[in-house]
């Protein structure tokens, strides 16, 4: 499991009052964003009309993180804050570590692999206690010193509760509603106590499951379980030989990886000259990966009907990826003083850079 140093839960224990709870939701955030990156190119990395199995889990994960991203932002908003997400800060620099520094884990821009999925997505995902299913392993005890990403959410849902309903001050006019992309029973206003409570426990648990169970509480697979399946190549299903009442035995799920685009690594503007098609590419899709942020910006500071703007951005950038994967990157491409060892012969891939409209 991935691991929050215990003086971020001291912070938020010790806060005051609403505004002292500010920057850890914004954390959060910026968490739940900062997993889109690499989710999406593991996903853009599938090519087309293979790993069909595999491309749809991603998929549904990645959807999830919107919806756990808009829930942060909504308590923000409940509670009188004002999420910030169209700032080149708000991006995590790939390779580096998630925002907070969670897990000491380097996090790298890369196309799917079982190590991918292994040592990243799993990690990110994988809750205080995993259930041991059948053919997954145990990982290694944590140091006490640390808590989970759970247990940071939980430590927000208790502080907002010793705080009271009179933490509640921010304007219901900011919140976020849309179920033309997320039910209302996954996206709902933030308007009471009681519902931060059930939007921060609705992020936890469809990204861990619970103690007893690998199922959130729409009744399907949380993250880390979805990952695995796609790790383990069999789907999770319920199982009465098992002490555990699950294993991974059901369909196989298939990750051909002859049909995964050798993507280049934690790919960067800088690396390729300017006027190269390469170049050309990386540029398009960052400014649009940038129109997506400062309409999701836009979306939860005053203007939420914007949300249908950004999923259509994710539309376009989708398709701005395919293009990018299927370009064979050659030595002219690159820029003076880049090494093109490990890099000539790959596949170009975005890069999800922040774009400043005067570069």
């Amino acid at each position: 499991m991935l691991k929050i140093h215990t003086s971020v839960l001291k912070g938020i224990f010790q806060a005051s009052g609403p505004a002292k709870l500010y920057s850890y939701l914004q954390s959060a955030i910026q968490l739940e964003h900062s997993t889109i990156p690499l989710y999406l190119t593991g996903l853009y990395s599938i090519k087309l009309g293979s790993n069909q199995d595999a491309y749809n889990i991603i998929l549904s994960v990645v959807i999830e993180e919107m919806l756990h991203m808009t829930i942060a932002a909504n308590v923000l908003n409940a509670i009188g804050g004002r999420p910030i997400i169209n700032q080149p800060g708000f991006i995590p620099s790939y390779p580096g570590p998630l925002p907070m520094n969670i897990g000491d884990l380097r996090v790298n821009l890369a196309p799917l692999s079982k190590d991918v999925l292994f040592d990243t997505f799993m990690k990110i995902e994988e809750p205080e206690h995993p259930i041991n299913f059948p053919v997954k392993r145990l990982l290694a005890e944590e140091a006490p010193s640390y808590a989970t990403i759970g247990q940071f959410y939980q430590a927000i849902i208790e502080k907002l509760q010793e705080l009271g309903p009179k933490s509640m001050i921010g304007n219901p006019a900011l919140q976020v509603v849309n179920d033309q992309w997320f039910p209302l029973d996954q996206l709902f206003p933030i308007r009471t106590l009681d519902d931060a409570v059930r939007g921060l426990e609705l992020i936890v648990q469809q990204g861990e499951g619970t103690q007893k169970s690998p199922l959130d509480p729409e009744g399907e697979f949380a993250h880390y379980y979805r990952f695995a399946e796609i790790y383990y190549g069999r789907r999770l299903r319920p199982d009465s030989t098992t002490p555990e009442g699950y294993s991974y035995s059901g369909d196989p799920i298939s990750l051909d990886q002859d049909n995964i685009w050798d993507l280049v690594e934690n790919s960067k503007a800088k690396m390729y000259k300017p006027g190269t098609m390469a170049r050309r590419l990386v540029d398009q899709f960052n400014y649009s990966y940038t129109s997506l942020l400062n309409s999701l910006h836009e979306t939860f500071n005053g203007k939420p009907d914007s949300l249908n703007t950004g999923i259509g951005i994710m539309i376009e950038l989708k398709l701005q990826a395919q293009k990018m994967t299927e370009k064979q990157i050659e030595s002219t491409d690159l820029n003076d003083g880049v090494s093109p060892k490990g890099r000539v012969g790959k596949y170009l891939a975005p890069s999800f850079e922040y774009a400043l409209v005067n570069d």
